[in-house]
């Protein structure tokens, strides 16, 4: 006779497969897993607005949620969630009328901060020129950098082909690294 794992035990893919069958509990755990992590892509995406990202994060499982009997066995479980996730954010900003165009990149305007810099004023720095960048540039950021994904994984989130997701995150990089020169030490 086999034992079943206990829900911690078990994965993501394998809770998704549980709660697909009418698992509740199942996908509990995936909400507990995932809820927090979700709510701070929401946070970072949507300008920091805690209460909206909540709401995105509560909307984004209750999608989820919805579709459950959609999952394919084996489809990888973060790579749908942030799917969903990432199309809420996409027509967020669509509906908001803030999208700016592959070639509206202009960060320019940085005010000028003294060269020697602890890490939180670093980091600080960076979250500034994150929430500067056109949003298609800062979502794939967000998905590869803060959310670990891979590019194949962000390519099937975005849509987009994984040239242009790789091209994207490279031209991302060179602006942040442009916009960080001035922290260099001399």
């Amino acid at each position: 006779m086999l034992i079943p794992l206990r829900m911690s035990a078990q994965s993501d893919e394998q809770l998704m497969t549980r709660a697909a069958r009418g698992s509740d509990r199942a996908f509990e755990e995936l909400y507990n897993r995932h809820a927090r992590r979700l709510q701070g892509f929401f946070v970072r995406r949507l300008g920091d607005d805690a209460d909206l990202a909540a709401d995105f994060m509560h909307d984004t499982f209750l999608r989820l949620y919805a579709a459950r009997e959609t999952y394919r066995e084996g489809r990888n479980f973060r790579a749908w969630l942030f799917t969903i996730a990432y199309n809420l954010c996409r027509n967020h900003h669509r509906n908001q009328l803030t999208i700016v165009s592959d070639e509206g990149v202009d960060i320019t305007d940085e005010a000028s901060i003294e060269v020697e810099l602890d890490m939180k004023d670093l980091h600080d720095a960076l979250q500034d020129i994150l929430r500067k960048l056109p949003d298609p540039y800062a979502m794939l950021f967000s998905l590869h950098y803060e959310e670990e994904l891979t590019v194949p994984q962000i390519a099937q989130i975005t849509d987009l082909p994984e040239g242009t997701v790789k091209s994207r995150l490279h031209k991302t990089m060179q602006i942040i690294k442009q916009n960080l020169k001035q922290y260099e030490h001399h």
